[in-house]
């Protein structure tokens, strides 16, 4: 397997806890690709815990949202992983910057692979977290994995149902998606010629004076000191432009009604993506599912939001589940 080189010292965009013992991990997955994770556990705790992985947003890395998450659920008794997924951030994979729908939900089955072996983690009580683009592979991966108890979905994005169909599936047509594959084809061959691949951007800097409300909260969090990272896609170069072609053919939410285990979705109100938790909830069976709105809250308020996320909920919900 890759030997990856981890950075040991503290370099979050939010403070340590000193309520939480935290080290570096790594773990693989059925690919034979090698991730990179923190593990959060509560200090002094004893016996065997239940355990969550956490991951996302789409193009943040677990040093921002995803590693906040995992750190308080630590804090709530709860051992925790956030990971970055196949690709990005301090995880292997090569080429860099690629997403796929099939991979990246196996970064959440590899999770709880590693859970599953550890000797303070009960194999029986392990449940995921999947924030905005991993919402929907985190629910993708419940369809899939039995061994995962209960699944939360923040914020979700169904990166799938965007790319095939753009925002508010204003772009749901053979003709919309045959022009944009024709032109992500083109690029695949630029690239093959350039040999690299040419990268779709992270959040638009400098921002302009008639960006969307969403686009201004996106800058906010991924372009300033409240969520800028080195190694976020959004907060820099962004991912390979190719990467969208894998979604689109690929709807990750076909057998999400299958799903037996818990899950709760949860978003704000007031977000631009909120339709999309809407539907996915909308879709799931049994009296295990629970859909959460936030009054007031936009879509990164989720993302950092230590007011607004309401983590008591969640430690509820998978005290209940994780048992």
């Amino acid at each position: 397997m890759e030997t990856l080189k981890l950075q040991t010292e503290w370099d979050k965009v939010f403070p340590q806890s000193d309520k939480v013992d935290h080290k570096k991990v790594t773990f693989h997955n059925r690919y034979g690709i090698t991730l990179a994770a923190d593990m959060y556990t509560p200090k002094n705790a004893q016996g065997l815990l239940p355990a969550i992985a956490v991951s996302g947003p789409f193009g943040a890395v677990k040093e921002q949202s995803s590693g906040l998450y995992a750190q308080t659920m630590a804090e709530l008794g709860f051992l925790t992983i956030a990971f970055d997924p196949s690709f990005t951030g301090e995880s292997g994979g090569s080429p860099r910057y690629v997403a796929s729908p099939d991979i990246n939900t196996e970064d959440f089955c590899a999770a709880v692979d590693f859970l599953s072996v550890q000797d303070n983690v009960d194999p029986e009580r392990i449940g995921i977290i999947g924030i905005c683009g991993w919402g929907g592979m985190a629910l993708n991966a419940a369809a899939m994995d039995t061994r995962i108890k209960a699944t939360v979905a923040s914020t979700m994005y169904d990166m799938t149902r965007v790319n095939a169909k753009g925002y508010f599936d204003s772009e749901d047509s053979e003709q919309h998606r045959f022009e944009k594959k024709k032109a992500l084809n083109a690029q695949r061959t630029a690239d093959y010629k350039a040999g690299s691949y040419a990268l779709a951007g992270g959040v638009v800097d400098p921002l302009p004076a008639d960006a969307p409300q969403f686009v201004k909260d996106y800058y906010d969090y991924y372009k300033t000191k409240r969520g800028y990272h080195p190694r976020s896609l959004n907060s820099n170069n962004g991912w390979n432009v190719t990467s969208s072609l894998s979604f689109m053919n690929m709807p990750i939410l076909q057998y999400s009604q299958e799903i037996r285990s818990a899950v709760l979705v949860m978003h704000g109100d007031k977000a631009h993506s909120c339709y999309f938790s809407k539907d996915a909830f909308a879709k799931l069976t049994g009296s295990n599912k629970e859909l959460l709105l936030i009054p007031g809250a936009s879509h990164v308020d989720l993302y950092d939001r230590t007011d607004i996320i309401p983590f008591d909920k969640l430690k509820r919900f998978f005290l209940e589940y994780l048992r």
